[in-house]
């Protein structure tokens, strides 16, 4: 895909990755232009964009990925260069609370900007799936590109769903399809249902936080800088068709976070509360992102403790933000899930 003038249509770009990706990409590219297309769900939020507002290279669209008629009308008027599609429901959790909204975004969405890809003949389209698709490993070994989609949850299962209705319409169709499966990301502007930001929420008001298990799950963790980057490097170079892992090379566990979000907040670990596991846990998570580095050249660049504790300092200086998202379905639904399942 050529590098100058280039015109994207991101589909959830009001969540926390695409947000995220959608300021890096417009910081780095000066000629490029994005339209983000968002339901606004609950973890949507056109705040995590605020300091777009009045560039005229960025342009916002209301709309659900489920709706064909309405994707094709945005896809037509607006003739994107490439498509990206961040949109999804993305928590466990909920997912094993209510596997249908699952289905409905992850797998139908996916299939409705696929097929508008086809139908417009859009240049290039790119996937953003997760390593969770791959399952879980035992204490070796990494997920590679030729690893088997083993998902234990709904919400893993239906992005796997996703991934293989973008390798048949390549397979099929032709459409220019590219997966990116990426590992845990962290940073500015996530929705406080994910470990980290939920976590500084519950630790600023010196309650305890609820830690799975022994606490010895272990993660991959990617600063969503170090995720954009890679996406830019994907949607410029990558190969249709094919597949890329990206990883921050970074393992640690549940226990681990949580020991260090606790220190950079300066609070006690008494307020570590262990919880019974949630069904379906997987146990550990660690990618080889070899391909990427070795095709694209593209490799994370901020250190995970680093990146940490700046994330914590955004959360703490951005209290109004946190304050205008945990609200009304967040709030209701952590309190029905954790009591549910005799978690508080």
């Amino acid at each position: 895909m050529r590098e100058n003038g280039v015109k994207l249509l991101v589909a959830g770009g009001a969540g926390f990755i695409g947000s995220n990706f959608i300021r890096y990409m417009l910081g780095a590219h000066e000629d490029w232009r994005i339209v983000n297309v968002d339901k606004l769900t609950y973890a949507g939020n056109l705040a995590n964009l605020k300091d777009m507002e009045g560039d005229d290279r960025y342009g916002f669209v209301r709309a659900d990925i489920c709706d064909s008629a309405r994707i094709g009308e945005i896809v037509a008027a607006e003739r994107p260069d490439a498509i990206v599609n961040f949109a999804a429901e993305t928590h466990v959790d909920r997912s094993i609370d209510d596997p249908s909204l699952f289905l409905r975004t992850n797998v139908l969405g996916t299939q409705v900007l696929l097929e508008e890809a086809r139908r417009q003949g859009i240049g290039r389209y790119v996937q953003i799936s997760t390593d969770e698709v791959y399952g879980s490993l035992g204490p070796q070994g990494k997920f590679t590109e030729e690893s088997p989609l083993r998902p234990n949850s709904p919400y893993a299962a239906s992005k796997t769903a996703g991934d293989l209705l973008a390798r048949s319409w390549f397979k099929t169709y032709g459409v220019p399809a590219i997966v990116t499966r990426c590992s845990n990301n962290y940073g500015p502007f996530q929705f406080p249902e994910k470990l980290i930001p939920f976590f500084i929420a519950i630790l600023r008001e010196n309650k305890p936080v609820p830690v799975y298990g022994d606490g010895m799950n272990v993660r991959d963790w990617i600063h969503v800088d170090d995720h954009s980057r890679a996406i830019e490097a994907v949607l410029l170079g990558g190969r249709p068709g094919e597949i890329y892992n990206i990883g921050g090379g970074n393992e640690r566990t549940n226990m681990e976070i949580t020991k260090l979000l606790l220190s950079f907040l300066g609070k006690p670990e008494s307020l570590m509360k262990f919880v019974a596991d949630r069904p379906g846990h997987d146990r550990r998570y660690a990618i080889d992102d070899s391909k990427v580095r070795r095709e694209l050249g593209v490799a994370p660049k901020v250190p995970f403790e680093e990146g940490l504790r700046e994330t914590v300092r955004w959360y703490l200086e951005n209290r109004e933000w946190m304050h205008s998202v945990q609200s009304g379905e967040y709030l209701k639904f952590y309190e029905q899930w954790y009591s549910r399942q005799g978690r508080v």
